[in-house]
């Protein structure tokens, strides 16, 4: 499918800039163009997809572990209500100077 509609979408770039029909008829070929290409893109993304991690269950070299938490300084200072409360009240502190 990710063939055809490259093909297609080839021949119809080739067919603007080789003819480049007067009017409308550019706008639809190039909106066709457009059409095809993302139809393209998105079968390619659904075979990618569809691949999926591999078979063996280890994760591939250069990915993140898929069961490390996300969560960074900010996130956690944020999730201890004392340290905002603190926080809070020094930046009023620094306000009131």
């Amino acid at each position: 499918m990710a063939a055809l509609a490259s093909l297609a979408a080839v021949g119809v770039l080739v067919v603007l800039l080789v003819r480049h029909p007067p009017g409308i008829l550019t706008v639809g070929l190039a909106l066709l163009c457009v059409l095809l290409t993302t139809v393209a893109g998105t079968a390619v993304a659904a075979l990618r997809e569809r691949d999926g991690p591999s078979s063996s269950g280890a994760t591939p070299p250069g990915l993140p572990d898929a069961d490390a938490p996300v969560l960074d300084a900010d996130t956690l200072d944020a999730l201890d209500s004392a340290a905002v409360r603190t926080r809070l009240a020094e930046l009023d502190e620094l306000r009131d100077r």
